[in-house]
């Protein structure tokens, strides 16, 4: 319990929140590939506005996956 303390102390620094966004071009897109730790990786006002596009990338990812899988699997 007191080193996942210590360890979220120390990746704090590193979490996509409102202040990072706001930093980037107006045309940024916010990605993650989930599952998002909600408040810790990415704060939960960030990744409500930008709900939209991480859930398509997440769609998108299912389907490259699947495709590697059936190119894995099927004769060349």
């Amino acid at each position: 319990e007191a080193e996942s303390a210590e360890r979220l102390k120390v990746l704090a620094g590193y979490q996509i929140n409102q202040a990072l966004v706001a930093k980037a071009r107006p045309t940024a897109l916010v990605m993650h590939c989930l599952p998002a730790y909600r408040g810790k990786e990415i704060d939960e006002t960030t990744f409500e506005a930008h709900a939209s596009t991480i859930f398509e990338q997440a769609e998108n990812r299912l389907h490259v996956q699947k495709a590697i899988l059936h190119w894995l699997v099927s004769e060349v």
